[in-house]
């Protein structure tokens, strides 16, 4: 048996090391915001960060996570709540900047892909605060295993949002 922290909590695995991670977080702890959606990497919609950095979780076994930090986009909100030393009564009541700015800018059609596309700007907020559209780009296209997909096409409405949660995310939280 194997023990991973997800979204802060320590959880118990009970499949094989070599299982996907998406399929122990979904269909084992219940965690749904990663989806399946080519089974390859190429898509994004798997992604989640393992002690920060994306991952793809289709592709990726559990027996990786053992040690590490899970966050998928249920654990984002405790992850700005750590960052930002906030009491249990705010972080209660708090969205990460990122969550903040997707609703805000409304990003999602189907939203299929969302979870993965929060994902990443999460990474690349923490990384880069204050990125411009030349670098947004550059993250959901040219790092990682393959381009984040959006069948949609919302990918001017993602952009807009990373700008909006970096604009959040500077003023130390909330819009």
């Amino acid at each position: 048996m194997l023990t991973i922290t997800v979204n802060g909590k320590k959880r118990e695995v009970h499949s094989p090391d070599s299982t996907p991670l998406l399929y122990v977080l979904r269909d084992e702890l219940d965690v749904n915001s990663p989806q399946f959606g080519c089974g390859l990497a190429q898509c994004g919609a798997c992604s989640v960060l393992l002690d920060g950095q994306e991952i793809r979780s289709c592709i990726s076994s559990v027996s990786m996570a053992a040690g590490k930090e899970v966050t998928t986009i249920e654990g984002l909100s405790a992850r700005w709540a750590k960052q930002k030393s906030l009491s249990p009564d705010q972080a209660a009541k708090t969205l990460h900047p990122v969550q903040e700015a997707w609703i805000e800018q409304q990003v999602p059609l189907c939203g299929f892909c969302q979870s993965g596309m929060m994902i990443k700007a999460t990474e690349l907020l923490e990384s880069k605060p204050n990125p411009n559209v030349d670098e947004i780009k550059s993250a959901f296209t040219d790092s990682g295993p393959s381009a984040h997909l959006c069948r949609c096409g919302s990918y001017v409405a993602i952009i807009e949002a990373v700008r909006y949660a970096s604009t959040i995310m500077a003023k130390g939280g909330s819009k």
